[in-house]
């Protein structure tokens, strides 16, 4: 039943699943038409807000494409890449792998979700090439599914977005609800809860719903052509600056020297944010790296994965500035508010915050939009305020599922298209959203 639900998906999108670039572009025509139809805006308003908006992003932009890049760079430094090339040789069967890399994703992305992408499509690759050449058959895709799939938690993990802006002092709703502890939201029992919900019965479905026989898609010869793997620097360097240049104590003088920052930066108090996060990737890539130039070389090697993500996070910063400013987001978030009540207002949350994902795909930006409407609301009505922050977090998580933005650095990585995985990332939402609406109905 499973298989033969994944199979029509699979086909769907295989079939009707664009360029994730093109999805982007085609929902700013939606935000922008929806503007005109709902709210007093004109067309040259419209579009103001969304060139307004298409830059305001840039310190948050950068901050999402170091976590990625620097989360390639420690997945690729010698020490981390032999441990993930020992783990995935000891994967012997399909099963076995489809479990292993969903359950992979989910641990890293716990601590960062960029590295929870990464990591499992570096692991994915290791598997399908080293499976190939064992004659064991594989579902290529489905492996990087699991892998996508499976960072999903990591939105309730150590880098989730919401929860570490409403325990950051001076957060823009400070004076409503004071500092949100994270013991709170991420290490509440329902929040983690949760994430083991979703580490169990996800590994279980995918290896229930893998294809069997001719319909499965093995890595083809091209892919087996690990362009992203570790560099090889060359041997003998003749000039001071070459041997400079390849001498491993340059860059791990650095990373001692930003190690004691970041260690400082806790010890007096500093909270787990997106910088100190990065700080952290900043330092175990330059204490991993064999030389200043092997690092160059990985950080250059990163560009081609979060490349992608400069021209399609300002697109979604677009869509956000015309749904701030026309109110647009306001007026369909407050629709959902305007029927709620105490009880049912977590569930609505949620609904609405899935929906916004797909055209404000970041938590922040998001909440920035949605978090001052749900916020008074649950003030109004009486309704816990951190299972409203969850809410909104697990909603944005839960649609990320078949957000593709999030997928271009891992197709990138893969080199498969957004139509190969996103099938079987609707088993992922299903499965994601029956735990989700679980939890929030009754516990």
């Amino acid at each position: 039943m499973l298989r033969t639900l994944t199979s029509f998906f699979v086909k769907v999108a295989e079939r009707w699943m664009p360029d994730p670039l093109v999805i982007a572009i085609f929902l700013t025509l939606i935000c922008y038409l929806a503007a005109l139809s709902f709210t007093d805006f004109t067309a040259g308003q419209t579009i103001d807000a969304w060139g307004n908006g298409y830059w305001s992003l840039l310190q948050f932009t950068c901050q999402m494409i170091l976590i990625l890049a620097l989360g390639h760079v420690v997945a690729h430094t010698r020490p981390v890449n032999t441990l993930l090339t020992n783990f995935a040789l000891r994967i012997h069967s399909p099963r076995m792998a489809y479990v292993g890399i969903t359950l992979l994703a989910g641990i890293f992305s716990l601590f960062s979700w960029g590295i929870g992408l990464i990591v499992p499509a570096v692991v994915a690759r290791i598997i399908g090439k080293n499976f190939r050449e064992r004659g064991i058959k594989v579902d290529y895709p489905l492996l990087v599914a699991c892998g996508y799939s499976g960072s999903a938690v990591g939105m309730q993990g150590l880098s989730a977005s919401i929860q570490l802006i409403l325990n950051t002092p001076d957060h823009f709703l400070i004076e409503k609800i004071g500092l949100i502890p994270l013991d709170q939201t991420i290490f509440s029992t329902w929040s983690m809860s949760i994430v083991a919900a979703n580490m169990v019965l996800l590994p279980i479905a995918y290896a229930l719903a893998a294809p069997d026989g001719d319909s499965v898609r093995e890595m083809t010869l091209s892919e087996t052509n690990d362009k992203l793997a570790s560099i090889k620097i060359g041997e003998n360097p003749d000039t001071p600056s070459q041997k400079l240049e390849n001498s491993r104590w340059v860059t791990v003088s650095l990373g001692v020297f930003a190690g004691f920052y970041i260690l400082r930066h806790f010890v007096l108090g500093g909270s787990l944010n997106l910088n100190s996060l990065n700080m952290i990737f900043v330092v175990l890539g330059l204490l991993f790296c064999d030389s200043s130039k092997h690092y160059v070389e990985l950080l250059s090697n990163a560009a081609k994965v979060a490349g992608p993500f400069l021209i399609q996070y300002p697109l979604y910063a677009g869509l956000m500035g015309i749904m701030a400013s026309s109110g647009l987001g306001e007026l369909f978030v407050a629709g959902f508010v305007r029927i709620a009540t105490a009880e049912t207002l977590p569930h609505l949350t949620f609904a609405s915050a899935a929906i916004l994902n797909i055209f404000i795909p970041s938590a922040g930006g998001q909440w920035a939009v949605q978090g001052p409407i749900m916020i008074d609301a649950a003030l109004q009505m009486g309704a816990d305020i951190p299972r409203i922050a969850m809410s909104v977090a697990t909603g944005e998580s839960w649609t990320n599922a078949i957000q593709p933005l999030y997928a271009v650095p891992v197709l990138a990585i893969a080199g498969l298209h957004i139509r190969d995985i996103m099938g079987y990332c609707v088993i992922a939402l299903l499965v994601h959203g029956t735990v989700y609406l679980t939890a929030l109905t009754f516990f």
